[in-house]
């Protein structure tokens, strides 16, 4: 038995069906304030939607 084979069992004993499941909200930071997508309007959902994410790099430090 691995590590994978444990999260394999795990997950088949704690699936859930669609209508069991919790809908996620999604906020985000506007003008200094955090607001939920949901309350957006159509275009703002729009520009939420095209917002480009990074992750910054680690910078490397020069001996």
């Amino acid at each position: 038995m691995n590590a994978m084979t444990d999260v394999k069992q795990l997950t088949d004993a704690i699936s859930l069906t669609d209508d069991e499941r919790q809908r996620c909200e999604v906020w985000t930071r506007v003008m200094g304030y955090h607001r939920p997508v949901a309350s957006f309007n159509v275009g703002k959902k729009g520009e939420h939607l095209e917002r480009r994410f990074f992750r910054e790099a680690r910078a490397l430090r020069s001996l």
